[in-house]
């Protein structure tokens, strides 16, 4: 299929919602930021996108979507979205790094921080920051695990790394006081994941081979575990 390939991609990983659709090799998008309003908005940004494209759902070959982290319901209306419109159409799904997606937008819109190490910080809430670091020139790369931990801990391995290696930082877990004060070659705590990037993203883990069908979707979201033992903690008192 090539630059010909169609993939119509989703996001709601945070306070923001968009959609997009690459076509041709061609990127459109709608992006609006309603932290509240995700499942009303995102199927009718879907249709106007198609229609706009001259295009229907089963005109598209996949379906790309961020799979986290990132907000637990966010996640699951964006996957539920997908997964609904995959089952419709009997189209495959790409599940696209929501912290990959961050950087991948990081360094479309400073262009000038290619060819180095891009680290991308959501904030977690409870003290804590999802992240991960990525190559900017292979943004689906992924150069150290995605995890959760505190800021501080992240600061420290960031710090470790940045004395070998120059690198940039994004998202919205900068905010921390540990990781503001980090030295970097510079860092961006205002850039948001964008459905765009998804989509990019996707087409390159297409060529990978990526892409699952929409029964076996499932988010990521890096606090399993800890909502495990919660749970357990909880039934035990």
């Amino acid at each position: 299929m090539g630059t010909a390939l169609k993939i119509l991609a989703v996001d709601a990983t945070s306070a923001a919602c968009s959609v997009a659709l690459l076509n041709n090799g061609e990127v459109r998008e709608q992006f609006v930021q309603a932290e509240r309003d995700h499942t009303r908005r995102l199927l009718p940004m879907v249709d106007q996108l198609l229609a706009e494209s001259e295009l229907t759902l089963n005109s598209v070959d996949a379906l790309a979507v961020s799979r986290g982290p990132g907000s637990f319901t966010g996640l699951r209306i964006a996957i539920s979205c997908v997964q609904g419109l995959a089952f419709a159409a009997e189209k495959p799904v790409i599940p696209v790094s929501s912290l990959a997606a961050l950087a991948a937008g990081a360094v479309r819109i400073h262009p000038q921080w290619q060819g180095a190490p891009v680290a991308a910080v959501l904030d977690a809430r409870m003290q804590e920051v999802y992240w991960g670091l990525y190559n900017s020139d292979a943004p689906n790369q992924c150069l150290q695990q995605e995890a959760v931990q505190q800021p501080a801990q992240v600061a420290e391995q960031l710090h470790k790394i940045n004395q070998t290696t120059p690198m940039y930082a994004t998202g919205s877990g900068l905010h921390y006081e540990q990781l503001t004060a980090i030295k970097v070659s510079a860092q961006d705590s205002e850039c948001h994941i964008h459905a765009w990037d998804i989509a990019q993203l996707g087409f390159l883990l297409w060529s990978e081979g990526a892409a699952i069908t929409a029964e076996a979707l499932h988010p990521t979201y890096l606090r399993d575990n800890i909502a495990h033992k919660q749970r357990r903690q909880l039934c035990q008192k």
